[in-house]
């Protein structure tokens, strides 16, 4: 399984339907960097993704995008393969 990394904050509804969405497709352990309360890491997310909103995923090497992102990739049948690497 892929390893997956999510910059998020506390109250986040998108980041919390990104992890049930992760979690139903057998991710176990998801590394979750908070951007409220480390504020640094706001300003390194904006500059590793070019984004500013959360969630922000990152599963292995590739950058999915947010929730919307996932979920396309998801619907598109090309998560699954891509946690399996």
């Amino acid at each position: 399984m892929a390893k997956v990394l999510m910059y998020t904050t506390a109250v986040c509804p998108y980041c919390m339907r990104a992890e049930m969405l992760l979690k139903q497709r057998g991710v176990s352990e998801i590394e979750k960097i908070r951007i409220d309360l480390e504020p640094g890491q706001r300003e390194a997310m904006m500059q590793r993704t070019g984004r500013r909103t959360v969630p922000q995923i990152y599963i292995g090497e590739v950058h999915v995008g947010g929730y919307d992102d996932l979920a396309a990739l998801d619907r598109a049948g090309k998560l699954t393969p891509l946690l399996e690497q």
